[in-house]
């Protein structure tokens, strides 16, 4: 399970919002093995007042946070951090330098997913990659 918040200026996810989140779910399919149908994501578009940053970032600031199963190896989530830099930059133009990404990981019995707790739900994909 991946869920995902993108947090941005509204002027900046108006404009490159739908992209982000096509390029994240991208970087997620490819480096965790993860369905491509499960896209589960939500765009918090904040007002400038809102959304306090350094000054040597941009407009086009980002954060992504992405809560997930416990389970991936460090290699694997190195390779998505990579990948969603490369991906959003690709696909925006938003240089790294304006993109901060973390990841959360907890027990699958720490989630409840339609009625069920997590860990007693049979997932049609890995999580050990």
């Amino acid at each position: 399970m991946a869920q995902v918040k993108i947090y941005g200026l509204r002027p900046s996810l108006a404009i490159d919002g739908k992209a982000i989140s096509h390029a994240v779910h991208g970087a997620i399919v490819e480096a965790l093995a993860y369905p491509p149908e499960k896209k589960f994501h939500r765009l918090f578009a904040l007002e400038a007042d809102e959304f306090v940053f350094p000054a040597d970032r941009s407009n086009r600031y980002t954060i992504i946070e992405i809560s997930m199963f416990e389970g991936r190896s460090v290699d694997a989530k190195k390779t998505l951090i990579r990948t969603l830099f490369s991906a959003i930059e690709r696909a925006t133009g938003i240089t790294p330098h304006d993109v901060e990404i973390t990841l959360f990981e907890t027990p699958k019995h720490h989630w409840g997913i339609r009625g069920m707790c997590g860990d007693e739900l049979a997932l049609g994909y890995k999580v050990n990659v």
